[in-house]
């Protein structure tokens, strides 16, 4: 993939990963929306919405509570979902190979947001007075560069991505023994563990939620065979 090819893939990571914390945390940046969007831009939305799912499993276990260290999921929803769009239908260990480079960039790009959060930090430690004092100015350029810096971020960390794991992910497809079938189950079956212990444990943790899981999940059912 070339350095023309991956901007657009880029500016739409950038804008889905800036929905994680700054702005404006409307849910836009969950791997299932990211990775859909993100096939779409390829031109292959199934092939999108497949690894989002898949994605949207393993996201499950997933608790980003305050300053608490988590995988971003926005922008390694878009290098997933374009990664396996951009491979030809039914190519063995295209999915594995999409999903362990959107794996890799969801923890890398976790780290890029703790070091964002440290520049913040400092920024605001300069302003401190400013801001005590009640300095409209202050406030407002602190939080406009908190955001641009978190676009920014996000942009990068998707870019370098996609030009790292665009070849490697074509260059295991092209290696790949197993079947696609074969593939596809494993890392189904990987994802659906994953969620099923963080559904567990929500579960044993918050009354009543297993009977609203359980009504959720019958209303499905017969929305599914009345169709």
């Amino acid at each position: 993939m070339s350095l023309l090819e991956a901007l657009p893939i880029a500016l739409l990571g950038a804008l889905l990963g800036l929905d994680v914390v700054s702005f404006p945390q409307a849910m836009i940046s969950r791997p299932i929306v990211a990775a859909t969007v993100a096939g779409a831009f390829i031109g292959n939305p199934p092939a999108g919405l497949t690894i989002g799912v898949v994605l949207e499993m393993i996201a499950l276990d997933t608790l980003p509570f305050g300053a608490s260290r988590y995988p971003e999921w926005g922008s390694a929803g878009v290098v997933g979902g374009s990664l396996f769009a951009s491979q030809p239908t039914g190519m063995p260990g295209a999915l594995p190979a999409s999903l362990l480079a959107a794996l890799l960039t969801a923890s890398i790009s976790g780290w890029s947001m703790v070091v964002l959060r440290r520049l913040i930090a400092a920024r605001l430690e300069r302003t401190r007075d400013s801001l005590e004092a009640g300095s409209r100015e202050a406030l407002l350029s602190l939080h406009l560069s908190g955001m641009s810096l978190d676009l920014l971020r996000a942009g990068l960390v998707t870019i370098i991505a996609m030009m790292i794991f665009a070849p490697l992910v074509k260059a295991i497809v092209n290696v790949w023994g197993s079947e696609s079938a074969a593939s596809h189950a494993v890392v189904v079956v990987i994802a659906a563990t994953v969620a099923g212990a963080a559904l567990w444990k929500v579960f044993h943790s918050v009354r009543r939620v297993f009977w609203f899981f359980l009504a959720g999940v019958l209303v499905w059912a017969v929305l599914l065979v009345t169709r």
